[in-house]
């Protein structure tokens, strides 16, 4: 049987891309994608890019102190949204640009509407157009979802945040994972007066919980009002602001309400259901080790299938279909030990397993230390950070690496890698330090200051 491709992807995120462009580029096949907004997916449109050119923008706010305290003569200004909006929304139209440049010079041929599957190898497009292809792999993406309650349609969420038409003197975050904690740290950092709420006992649930321990104590100094154990009951609009009755009994207003407490797959209307393709229960696609569905030409990649939603998995789940299918070289994804970066404030990198999940797992030493940095102590700030290995007492292995401190995300990165190799505490050791950096604690420390 004859097809119009070897592949087509329905979705253009950064998995989608990566699969499209090296099964295009480098295996030879003939490939189309259709995307139904904009190319980027969530990473570069309305996630990672932009947030983290926001957490730029907040942490400006406190090194002016910083530079008073070294001696600068510098005096704070006012914040100009508009400004620093105009040259967001630039900076991921050329993104976009970019992104279908890719695409078009690799030979992929773009559509830019939605599909959905008829049968196993044909899609839709929304004029009606039917496409078949040997391979269909969906890189569809997730979505932020808001729970119902009396007045949740006044809440916006991250997808909203970075288009605000001003902003706004108050907020309300509702929600404690990563998105979360990340942007009360950024609009504390803007000069927004920042609540956040959060139904569990501590943010960041999960994570190890000396580390979030910590970033919420540090959060708190920094002026982010964080309650614990609170959760929004109902809302309703009075006035130009949002009157929010809490669980805890309070009632406050706000100029804007923002909930990030979850997202959810974008596999909806998608004919997977009519073809088989079996759906979990958060309604993400089910696939095995080589991200194939229950149907054999079907595979889906990155958020949708709700394994570990982080752009460099979705993209290194992309590479490894295409060596699957089309470079005969059948590769599993491998989700272990997978560094990851929050850019809270204070900022956290951590790869491998919390002290909590290793004590569980086998006997450990847990090697730790917190101070106050050079940078921030000799300009009066009380600001601590934490670095913390998790150490196998059978094999000496470095079973997890914990950084709360600035710059966390680059130094988790090359942690990242010694975690990945298997390397014991012992490297640690004999590795020669790095004088004077904050880094340097990580082959430092020699006793275990608690064993589990």
């Amino acid at each position: 049987m004859s097809f119009d491709y070897d592949l087509f992807v329905i979705g253009g995120g950064s998995g989608g891309v990566r699969a499209a462009r090296v099964a295009a580029g480098e295996a030879g096949a003939k490939v189309a994608l259709a995307e139904e907004d904009r190319y980027g997916g969530t990473c570069v449109i309305r996630g990672c890019v932009p947030k983290k050119l926001m957490v730029f923008a907040s942490e400006y706010s406190g090194m002016i102190e910083d530079a008073q305290a070294y001696g600068w003569d510098v005096q704070p200004g006012a914040f100009d949204w508009d400004m620093f909006h105009g040259k967001l929304v630039a900076e991921l139209d050329r993104l976009e640009g970019i992104y279908r440049s890719i695409l078009k010079n690799n030979g992929v041929e773009s559509f830019d509407q939605r599909a959905r599957l008829v049968d196993a190898h044909t899609v839709e497009l929304t004029d009606g157009t039917r496409k078949t292809a040997k391979h269909i792999l969906i890189a569809t993406g997730g979505r932020p979802v808001v729970p119902d309650f009396p007045g949740s349609d006044l809440a916006i969420t991250s997808n909203e945040i970075f288009h605000l038409d001003k902003l706004p003197e108050s907020i309300l975050i509702v929600g404690g994972g990563y998105i979360a904690s990340e942007f009360a740290g950024i609009m504390n950092g803007l000069g927004v007066k920042t609540t956040q709420f959060y139904r569990g006992a501590q943010i960041l649930r999960g994570f190890d919980e000396e580390a979030r321990g910590l970033i919420c104590e540090e959060m708190r100094q920094n002026g982010i009002d964080v309650r614990l154990g609170t959760n929004v009951l109902e809302m309703a609009k009075d006035g130009d602001q949002i009157r929010v009755k809490a669980t805890d009994g309070t009632e406050d207003r706000f100029d804007v309400v923002m909930y990030a407490t979850g997202r959810a797959p974008n596999a909806d209307n998608l004919g997977l259901e009519e073809l088989g393709v079996e759906r979990g229960r958060k309604g993400e696609i089910v696939v095995d080790e080589y991200s194939q569905t229950a149907v054999p030409s079907i595979y889906a990649i990155g958020d949708v299938t709700d394994r570990v939603n982080l752009t460099p998995v979705a993209i290194r789940e992309g590479m490894a279909f295409v060596e699957t299918v089309f470079k005969g070289n059948p590769t599993p994804v491998d989700h272990a030990l997978i560094p990851t970066a929050i850019f809270t404030q204070p900022e956290f990198g951590t790869v491998g397993l919390s002290e909590e999940e290793a004590s569980a797992q086998e006997p450990i030493d847990v090697y730790a230390t917190s101070f106050k940095p050079m940078q921030k102590a000799f300009a009066g700030g009380t600001q601590r950070v934490l670095m913390k290995l998790i150490v196998s007492q059978a094999t000496r292995k470095v079973l997890g690496c914990h950084i709360v401190a600035p710059g966390a995300g680059e130094m988790i990165q090359l942690a990242g890698i010694a975690v990945k190799m298997g390397a014991t505490k012992e490297d640690f050791d004999r590795t020669v330090a790095v004088h004077p950096v904050m880094a340097e604690e990580l082959v430092t420390m020699r006793q275990p200051v608690r064993s589990a």
